[in-house]
């Protein structure tokens, strides 16, 4: 069944403030590390979870699952598994960039695993939040400003639409080649983003958050 909240994932990466405290019907995972970050924050995940090299020690806390060192899935991804099962469709991931590229590069697969499983992903940097399109759309109201980038995350994606930017696209394909959607801008309109097929990144300012309308995902992946 599907959650009305959303899940906060904090790792052992670059953290930024939240965008905005978590409700009471969210669900808060510490991942490793992360949960050093928010004992500052004054906030007590619901779980803690992690092989705890980052953190060093295991946390004395009333729900933990300690996982092995030597393992498949990262701590991120395990947690978000976590959410999934746990019915949630909305994931905020915090602590999952700078540091160690390849964790960094992880994290953003992360966002394609949750994308393909029906849910949405937000990973969020310094100053922009990225996540991962897979269709129908995603749209922003007019107050939006500022940058907007759209990369394909795969070898191509087809039917790419964007309507209401600086630059516009119709019916178009983007390839893993040619960056071409890097540093479009929100014009003061309405704009809408579409990838009919394949898996996009979207990154945009952190402040934009606000004027997202809706993003939707395909659920037949």
């Amino acid at each position: 069944m599907k959650k009305q909240g959303a899940c906060y994932i904090v790792g052992a990466g670059e953290f930024t403030p939240l965008y905005r405290i978590p409700a009471k019907e969210d669900y808060v995972i510490a991942a490793d590390g992360g949960y050093r970050y928010l004992q500052q924050m004054g906030i007590y995940p619901d779980l803690v979870l992690g092989d705890f090299d980052s953190l060093l020690e295991k946390p004395q806390h009333d729900h933990l699952i300690e996982l092995p060192a030597e393992k498949d899935d990262t701590d991120m991804l395990y947690a978000i598994k976590v959410g999934l099962e746990k019915g949630f469709k909305t994931f905020y991931l915090y602590g999952g960039m700078g540091g160690r590229f390849d964790h960094t590069v992880a994290n953003l697969q992360s966002l394609a695993f949750l994308s393909q499983n029906g849910a949405v992903g937000f990973l969020f940097g310094k100053e922009d939040v990225t996540t991962v399109l897979s269709g129908p759309s995603v749209c922003f109201d007019s107050g939006a400003e500022g940058y907007i980038s759209l990369f394909s995350f795969g070898e191509h994606c087809s039917g790419v639409c964007i309507r209401g930017l600086k630059y516009e696209l119709e019916n178009a394909s983007l390839c893993h080649t040619f960056p071409i959607g890097t540093s479009n801008e929100f014009i003061q309109k309405e704009s809408e983003i579409a990838v009919a097929q394949g898996t996009a990144l979207l990154v945009f300012g952190q402040k934009n958050l606000a004027h997202l309308k809706r993003i939707e995902q395909r659920l037949d992946n």
